[in-house]
C-alpha cells in the first residue's frame, strides 16, 4: 500500500481530512472524476470575474474553530449576504423583515407588522401541519407564503406545496428589525481569491498528492488497494451501485452568460418566486467580491428532477429516503476500511462550515 488515506472527492470535507491527516504526518491520495478540485464550491474566473460555477457559496458560521480554521488558508472579505426576491416584478427583502414587512403590507412598526402575521395565522389555529403549506401559513400567515414560498418552494420541489411534508420548512425567520443581513452567524464571508484557492492551499502538502480525472468507481479495486483507508465522499447509494434502489435528489441546471455592461441587476442574488419565472434564482457574481469590471457575469438557477448521470445536489430526506439511507448505512457498517463523509456520503444538506466541523470531527475519531 502506497498512501494511509485514500480520498474520494476533493470538495471541502475530503480537502479538509486530507489537510488533518498530512497535518499529523500520515500520507494521502485525494482523487476526484471532475477536472477541478473544491467540489461544488468551486470558482473559476470568467472575464476577469470570480464565478461560483454551481451556484452562491456565501461562508458563514458560528464556530470560531472552524472559522479560525479557513482563515489559516484565505483571506476573507466582509461580504454580507442580503438577497432579494422578486414576486411578479416587486421587490422584496429576505430574510422577512421590516424591509419585507413595509413592502408587502406599507407597516412601519414592528407591534403593526406583528399584527398582520399573528391575525394571518390564525387560519392554523390549534390544527397541526400536514404539509409544507399549512407548516409555512402556521409560521408567517398567507401573504407572505403566497408572495416569497409558495411558488418558489414549488419550483426548488418539483410538487405542489400540499403535497410536500411540512418537515422541510422547520422555521422561517421573522425579524423585526430593518436588517438584511441574511445570516445570523458571527462570521461571513468569501474568500478575496475564491475556494478554489482555498482549497488549493488546504491540499498543498507535500503529504498530499491529487489526481483530478479519476472516477473511483470505475476502478474501484486498484484504487483501494493504494491506501489502508478509503474515506468515500461520493453518493453512498453510487458506493454500492445502487442496489437498494436510489436515494432522490433534487438537480440544478445553471445558464451562465458574460454581459456587456458593468452592473445588471445591483445586488449578488435575486430570487424570483412566481411560476411565471422558470428559474429560481439569478446570481450576479461580480457583487460577491466588489470587482470592477466592464462585464458583468449572470447564472441563472433551474431546479429540475435527478436522473443517474446529473449532479445530485438537494437531498429528499422524506421517509421512504430516510429509510432507504439506514440500510445503506448497515451495509456500511460491513466496511470497517471505509468511511463515509461528506454531504453526498452522509445523504445530508450541510453549509459549509457544517462540512469542515464534521470532517475535522471525524479526523479527530480516526485519531
Amino acid at each position: 500500500m502506497t498512501y494511509d488515506y485514500l480520498i474520494v472527492g476533493a470538495g471541502l470535507y475530503g480537502a479538509t481530512f486530507a489537510q488533518q491527516a498530512a497535518a499529523a504526518g500520515k500520507t494521502a491520495l485525494v482523487i476526484d472524476r471532475r477536472a477541478h478540485i473544491a467540489g461544488n464550491a468551486y470558482t473559476e474566473a470568467v472575464a476577469g470575474i470570480a464565478v461560483h460555477r454551481y451556484g452562491a457559496h456565501i461562508f458563514h458560521t458560528d464556530d470560531d474553530a472552524v472559522w479560525q480554521y479557513v482563515n489559516r488558508f484565505a483571506r476573507f472579505n466582509r461580504f454580507t449576504n442580503a438577497p432579494l426576491a422578486n414576486f411578479h416584478g416587486q421587490l422584496f427583502h429576505l430574510p422577512f423583515n421590516m424591509n419585507t414587512f413595509h413592502a408587502l403590507w406599507g407597516v412601519t412598526t414592528p407591534a403593526a407588522a406583528q399584527a398582520k402575521i399573528d391575525a394571518q395565522r390564525q387560519t392554523m389555529a390549534g390544527r397541526t401541519p400536514t404539509n409544507l403549506e399549512e407548516q409555512a401559513i402556521a409560521l408567517v400567515g398567507t401573504d407572505l407564503y403566497r408572495t416569497l414560498v409558495k411558488e418558489y418552494s414549488e419550483k426548488q420541489w418539483g410538487r405542489d406545496c400540499r403535497a410536500l411534508p411540512a418537515f422541510i420548512i422547520r422555521r422561517l425567520p421573522l425579524r423585526m428589525t430593518y436588517d438584511n443581513n441574511y445570516f445570523n452567524d458571527r462570521h461571513q464571508g468569501i474568500p478575496e481569491a475564491g475556494y478554489t484557492a482555498l482549497v488549493a492551499a488546504m491540499l498543498a502538502d507535500a503529504r498530499i498528492t491529487v489526481k483530478l480525472n479519476c472516477d473511483f468507481l470505475a476502478d474501484r479495486a486498484a484504487l483501494t488497494a493504494l491506501a489502508k483507508q478509503v474515506i468515500y465522499t461520493g453518493p453512498i447509494d453510487a458506493f454500492f451501485d445502487y442496489q437498494l434502489g436510489a436515494l432522490e435528489y433534487r438537480a440544478l441546471r445553471f445558464e451562465t452568460t458574460v454581459v456587456d455592461a458593468p452592473n445588471v441587476q445591483g445586488n449578488a442574488v435575486i430570487n424570483y418566486t412566481s411560476h411565471e419565472v422558470p428559474y429560481t434564482r439569478v446570481i450576479e457574481h461580480k457583487h460577491f467580491t466588489g470587482v470592477i469590471t466592464p462585464q458583468s457575469v449572470l447564472t441563472r438557477e433551474y431546479p429540475e428532477a435527478w436522473t443517474r448521470g446529473k449532479e445530485p445536489f438537494y437531498p429528499v430526506n422524506d421517509a421512504a429516503n430516510t429509510a432507504r439511507l439506514a440500510q445503506y448505512q448497515a451495509l456500511a457498517l460491513a466496511l470497517p476500511h471505509v468511511h463515509f463523509g461528506g454531504r453526498l456520503g452522509t445523504y445530508r444538506y450541510y453549509n459549509m462550515d457544517q462540512v469542515i466541523r464534521t470532517a475535522l470531527d471525524d479526523w479527530a475519531a480516526q485519531v
